[in-house]
């Protein structure tokens, strides 16, 4: 912090302000000067020196003050030519004058620039009040609220207390405070008043609470978006809640809930307003919690074919140590189960008086019966999820004692079996759905040609490739075991099968036929063969196992495989680790039922995807993820550090895990000898390319340490994020929750050529102007099918052009507002709104509904400012209306493409026979006519999405207005005309089945 006090109020800001500090001046010439800026004592005037100007001159009086903008939201910072060399967090701006001018300042640390900020805003909101009001802390509604809990508590009424006393209530509101800590600032106190005596005084247990548990940067945002104020109202709380959380449908009423179930003060509850401490309680409750609440049930299709979902996957699932040395343990499967876990793996040997049993082969120590086994996964099987649990047989067993697995399992199992014969006349697997409370057992079958009781069948590739690493002579064959007919007629449609290439594979698999691949073979393949490794997994599950050289059951990465479709990827559960950790913040979506649906692009029968893409993906929008790093809560010590003391040096690493063009790392500054709250205060921007196989990674690191550096991590799906001010629930390296430690962020989702995701993200956000960057369509070398493609280049050059204007007008619009390319339109109505109000609060500029599009109409003259700003607006509005109007017809010519360029699917073969294709050229025929299938679907779906957007952005914009005062005053029917509004707009919103929006 810039100085020993923590700042609480406006007081501190204020008296901060009047001692001064260094700031940066920057000039529109790209020109930087270092000054020292003060408030002068009245509160008056902004001064700075040295300057050339006089002294009288080189000020700026409070009064002429519009607004301030936080972060580099103004034209000199946007032309700067060391803007890039400047923090976003740091920038602050001062709007002043008639033709909004701008002081451009950068501040030593984001601390300082938000006490400017805050201060500046403070003093222009409350204009020509005098100081008594501002330095009269004492009557705020927490200070009346403290001085009450401190008078129950105090017995005697003699206005004093214990020291023990005091620090025993202050834990009471605060546990997460350190008893020494509050010892400590008790000592402070009592040392600056020259007091010999440890009693406390009402004063100073308010002094102490207040320095102890204001969070500084949860101080800024309550004062920024509370206009001022030093509380939230139920409309400050409504308006947080809509343009900066992303919460659709709020009301009043579910406001003033919140208050009344966080707010601690009772004069708060009653009277409807939240200070600062019912706000941070807010902001640490579940409800603000960084995953999507929507995420937490099953949110998918969950009836597409078992080879269209990720599966949760366990390897070795009976061990809890290393694969070596460890011994079985029937905790492994209860783990693995509790974890919704879906495809686990039995190991079955012979075992004593004819009882098979489960058993790691490197050790044989610590067998576990095979029938309790079975009992245990029978009575966990379906408690956390439904969906049908795979069961991976490793059979060792002599024919005597198959038998004896076979009766355990259908007496065990019963009717969750899944033993019906796979359909012939089916080309795909049923579904997840169809399958609830369904076991598959996954092993080797017996040919069904022939009548056999028992017969030989090769081993499972997993078992060959450990047979290979541990026996120096042994022959790369097919090593054959007996299986019986009643096992074998137990496996149905999980039949393991050896993989050869992708082309025996896609003339000759049977769609219920699974390959198993070693980590080495399914990376060789991965990186030789992405795109037929794609397509293979459409059809056929794909099993991938980790090396058997990981003695130490490492774990492999199964982002690598995911990005091929590769659907069981099976993990070393006993093993924590980054690994883990990806593997088990990926299926926390959906539920958590261990099933998550593939991209639609890795589904499609026709489509191109390759995990190797550089760049832009082929009907995929690409987004931004925009991450605050703010603060740290109560981090604790690394585990296994070894030096002494409990000072850490924290900073956070933030890791993109996806396809290898989304990949990337970042991290903040390390914060000096702080673990109760370090402020980091840093942003951070992420293009994310296939947002839907992206995941996040926070990861906290001390930079001071000697032996273990690890804090926390938590690992979260893109998809789950939510959007706007959130605590982070920090875990340990093995998973567990750590109490009380959090990390304070800002997301922001966005998509790179605007939008948001889905209806809480659908305001229009976006980094910043660009031109059109087309998606081209490729060449197939077959005439007649190149002949249907180029009738779509012209609708694609439209549907793009469409969308990009209309996103160019709306961060046109922004730029004018001073507000960053993350704002919602709400957030740009409310600031647009304030420059349309005259000093004696009528408006320059009234809403009318025109055609239903809401257009703002002139009340007499206007300065050049408004008039920019105005013509912005109504160019923004144009656009919208324009795609809103035209979307239907081009969507309408590039689906009929589509469709056209489809009907030749099942020719293509033919059609390059006919003109000499073949081979290499063939393929590549083939492969251009899927990616562009793929850009005509994918830009269909782009535009109908950015109409719906911009249907959205209209009915915010109108409700805004109105909610504004931008609308014409005396008009009994203007409610009346705004709801036919919105209807109107409402019912531009609808299509049918055939592809129109």
């Amino acid at each position: 912090m810039p100085s020993e006090k923590k700042i609480s109020s406006a007081s501190d800001c204020i008296s901060f302000m009047q001692a001064g500090c260094e700031l940066k001046k920057v000039r529109p010439n790209s020109r930087i000067y270092n000054r020292f800026f003060t408030l002068d004592p009245d509160l008056q005037a902004l001064r700075w020196e040295p300057s050339k100007k006089d002294l009288d001159k080189a000020k700026l009086d409070v009064s002429a003050v519009k607004e301030i903008r936080l972060g580099k939201n103004t034209e000199t910072f946007r032309n700067n030519g060391l803007a890039d060399q400047i923090s976003e967090d740091c920038a602050f701006s001062v709007i002043h004058g008639e033709n909004y001018e701008s002081l451009d300042l950068v501040a030593n640390s984001a601390d300082v620039a938000n006490i400017w900020v805050s201060g500046l805003r403070y003093l222009v909101s409350r204009g020509k009040q005098p100081l008594d009001l501002m330095e009269n802390s004492q009557n705020t509604p927490r200070f009346v609220w403290l001085k009450t809990v401190f008078e129950a508590a105090d017995v005697d009424g003699n206005g004093i207390m214990l020291e023990d006393t005091s620090v025993e209530l202050i834990k009471q509101l605060n546990p997460t405070l350190k008893e020494s800590k509050i010892r400590l600032k008790f000592k402070e106190i009592q040392k600056s008043k020259e007091k010999l005596t440890t009693r406390v005084t009402k004063e100073e247990f308010c002094e102490a609470f207040s320095e102890l548990c204001t969070r500084p940067e949860v101080y800024f945002l309550l004062v920024q978006i509370s206009k001022n104020k030093e509380y939230l109202d139920a409309n400050d709380l409504m308006l947080f809640l809509e343009a900066e959380q992303g919460v659709a449908h709020i009301t009043e009423e579910m406001c003033l809930d919140i208050i009344r179930r966080y707010e601690l003060s009772q004069e708060g509850r009653l009277k409807g307003f939240l200070t600062i401490d019912g706000f941070t309680q807010y902001l640490m409750s579940p409800e603000c919690d960084i995953f999507d609440p929507e995420h937490r049930k099953v949110v998918q299709d969950m009836t597409q074919p078992l080879s269209h979902y990720y599966i949760n996957a366990s390897h070795n699932t009976y061990l809890i140590e290393d694969q070596f040395r460890g011994p079985a343990d029937i905790n492994g499967y209860v783990r693995a189960l509790k974890m919704n876990c879906r495809s686990i793996e039995l190991d079955v040997c012979d075992g004593p008086d004819n009882e098979p049993i489960i058993c790691n082969r490197n050790s044989m120590t610590s067998p576990l019966a095979f029938r309790n086994v079975i009992e245990v996964i029978n009575k966990l099987a379906f408690i956390t999820t439904e969906y049908p649990l795979i069961l991976c047989l490793g059979n060792h067993c002599s024919i005597q004692q198959q038998k004896v697995m076979v009766q355990h399992m259908k007496k065990i199992f019963g009717n969750k079996l899944c033993t019906e014969a796979p359909l012939l006349s089916e080309a795909y697997l049923p579904s997840p759905e169809k399958l609830k409370k369904k076991i598959i057992v996954k092993g080797k079958k017996l040919p069904s040609d022939k009548d056999l009781l028992e017969g030989e069948v090769s081993d499972e590739d997993e078992e060959a490739e450990i047979s290979r690493r541990m026996s120096e002579d042994y022959v790369n064959e097919s090593r054959l075991i007996w299986l019986c007919r009643e096992l074998s007629d137990l496996v149905s449609i999980c039949k393991s099968v050896q993989y050869k290439d992708f082309t025996v594979s896609m003339k000759s698999q049977n769609y219920w036929e699974i390959c198993s691949f070693s980590e080495a073979e399914a990376s060789r393949i991965a990186n030789e063969y992405p795109e037929d490794f794609v397509n293979y997994n459409k059809k056929f599950l794909s099993r991938i196992y980790p090396s058997a050289m990981r003695i130490d059951s490492s774990n492999l990465n199964p982002q690598d495989f995911w990005n091929c479709g590769c659907q069981i990827v099976a993990m070393n559960y006993q093993t924590p680790g980054p690994m883990m950790d990806l593997h088990t913040g990926w299926f926390l979506q959906n539920g958590g039922c261990g099933y998550v649906l593939r991209p639609s692009v890795m589904r499609d029968e026709v489509s191109y995807f390759s995990a190797n893409t550089k760049g832009i993906l082929p009907g995929v929008s690409p987004q931004v993820l925009h991450v605050k790093i703010i603060s740290g809560q109560n981090f604790p010590k690394p585990k296994g550090a070894c030096a002494k003391g409990d000072v850490i040096d924290p900073y956070v690493c933030i890791e993109i895990h996806g396809i290898p063009a989304d990949c990337a790392e970042q991290r903040t500054k390390t914060v000096q000898q702080n673990s109760d709250n370090p402020i980091f205060d840093e942003s951070f921007e992420f293009q994310i390319n296939l947002p839907e196989l992206a995941m996040i990674r926070f990861v906290v690191l001390d930079d001071d340490y000697i032996g273990d550096e690890f804090i926390g991590q938590y690992t979260i799906p893109l998809e789950c994020l939510q959007p706007g001010y959130r605590h982070i629930p920090l875990r340990s390296f093995v998973g567990d929750i750590l109490e009380h430690v959090t990390l304070f962020v800002h997301i922001a989702i966005t998509n790179r050529s605007g939008g948001g995701k889905a209806q809480k993200r659908s305001l229009s956000v976006r980094i910043g102007k660009k031109g059109s960057e087309y998606t081209m369509l490729r060449n197939t070398s077959l005439k007649i099918i190149d002949d249907i493609f180029k009738l779509a280049v012209h609708p694609l050059r439209e549907a793009t052009d469409m969308r990009e204007n209309m996103q160019n007008a709306i961060v046109s619009v922004k730029e004018l507002c001073g507000l960053p390319p993350i704002a919602s339109l709400k957030q740009c109505i409310l600031t647009l709104s304030s420059r349309l109000i005259n000093s004696d609060n009528t408006p320059s500029a009234t809403i009318y509904m025109k055609d239903a599009f809401p257009y703002l109409e002139p009340l007499g003259t206007m300065p050049d400012v408004q008039k920019k700003l105005m013509a912005a607006y109504d160019l923004m509005i144009q656009e919208s209306r324009f795609l809103i109007e035209t979307a239907d017809t081009i969507h309408d010519k590039i689906v009929q493409c589509q469709k056209a360029g489809m009907e030749f699917h099942e020719e293509l073969h033919n059609l390059g026979s006919k003109e000499g294709l073949k081979g290499r050229k063939l393929s590549k025929a083939i492969e251009s006519f899927a990616w562009n299938i793929t850009v005509l679907k994918g830009q269909g779906d782009l535009l109908k999405n950015a109409k719906n957007e911009a249907i959205e952005n209209m009915k915010q914009i109108q409700l805004a207005c109105l909610s504004c005062g931008l609308s014409k005053t005396g008009s009994g029917n203007t409610d009346a005309k705004s709801k036919r509004c919105l209807e109107a707009i409402q019912e531009k919103d609808t299509g049918d089945e055939n592809g129109r929006l």
